[in-house]
């Protein structure tokens, strides 16, 4: 892994090199991973994009911010004419952008800088109306057949790491449950008291041990007290070990958010819980996932519609009774017998509670 590394060095000899930048966050980084593997495949991959991002990225992939100042240096007027820059791009024999498609002098300098070797494509295509991942294979030519997962790499540090949390934790002798109670939009979130319900079922019912996973938006907030107050709670960890934390629990239920993408990724049983948003977009795809929605009219709806909503019913009308049904089933699918109705031909399942 090389974070920050400098790029560009030496490849080996008759090995191609290429650059990617992408801009979006884990939830879009994850459907994006798929064809990040396609990109790299046989070639040296040098990535611009969260840093955070090389935790769970093979090591042939190196990693460094978007904050670079051979990034930040395109949106300037005349960057395409400047010889560091240039020296800085001459080794790649594409590059490949997500980032700024319809900022003209971002695209302008850096299709200059790359002699004509840049691919240049929108983030989020507002007529695209598939999951994002297929949109993202497509830009490259790609067929999504059979349905591609993304493969995250657990790194053996933040593997020990998860056992010493474990033990330190007595987590070893009960089944545990993993809760996502956040998402980057407040819109998007099941109310925190029906996670707490959930959170009571486990322990009361299962016998078992909470969970629950806060980053810093959510840390901030005081919805989920309750919730922390009875359940274990990992805060502000990093991506490595919040990864290699989630494939030790046995079960997830979370927002459609990147953790609840990063749940699925890890390979463990996910309920992703949809409001407002599509889940023919953006639900996470994983071997064992499925996608638990309220059925209203009005859902899934725009980005405006869902920050002036005064009623929710899409979250609200999703009692905690029918989710708690949907993570028995869930739990009775992982199994020898049951796993296969779950998991044929990698698909997700959606369950329309009525």
């Amino acid at each position: 892994m090389s974070i920050e590394s400098g790029f560009p060095t030496a490849s080996p000899v008759g090995s191609e090199r290429i650059l990617v930048i992408f801009p979006g966050a884990l939830g879009d980084f994850l459907c994006f991973l798929p064809a990040l593997e396609r990109l790299a495949a046989g070639r040296d991959a040098d990535l611009f994009a969260h840093s955070e991002y090389a935790e769970i990225l093979p090591s042939r992939i190196r990693t460094r911010s978007l904050e670079s100042r051979e990034i930040s240096r395109l949106f300037t007027t005349g960057a395409g004419r400047d010889a560091e820059l240039r020296e800085f791009f001459l080794p790649y024999a594409h590059v490949y952008s997500w980032m700024a498609s319809g900022q003209p002098a971002f695209v302008a300098n850096l299709s200059s800088l790359t002699n004509g070797r840049l691919k240049s494509f929108p983030f989020r295509p507002r007529e695209w109306r598939q999951h994002m991942t297929e949109y993202y294979l497509s830009c490259l030519g790609e067929s999504p057949l059979p349905q591609p997962l993304a493969r995250i790499v657990l790194r053996g540090d933040a593997l020990e790491w998860s056992v010493r949390f474990w033990r330190m934790h007595d987590l070893a002798d009960g089944r545990v449950l993993a809760l996502g109670p956040g998402s980057g939009s407040k819109a998007k979130n099941w109310p925190a008291e029906f996670f707490s319900a959930v959170a009571r079922w486990w322990k009361e019912s299962i016998r078992g041990q909470v969970l629950t996973f806060l980053g810093p938006a959510e840390t901030a907030r005081s919805e989920a007290e309750s919730l922390c107050r009875s359940s274990l709670v990992v805060r502000n960890e990093s991506l490595g070990k919040v990864a290699a934390l989630l494939s030790r629990c046995d079960l997830y239920l979370g927002n459609d958010s990147g953790l609840t993408h990063l749940a699925a990724a890890v390979g463990i049983p996910a309920a992703a819980l949809f409001g407002p948003s599509d889940p023919v977009q953006w639900a996470p795809r994983g071997r064992r996932v499925i996608v638990a929605r309220q059925h209203v009219a009005c859902s899934p709806c725009s980005d405006h519609d869902r920050k002036v909503c005064a009623h929710r019913m899409c979250l609200t009308d999703l009692g905690p009774d029918k989710v708690i049904a949907t993570l028995e089933g869930l739990l009775r699918a992982d199994s020898p017998t049951g796993l296969a109705s779950l998991t044929r031909r990698g698909s997700e399942f959606n369950l329309f509670c009525k």
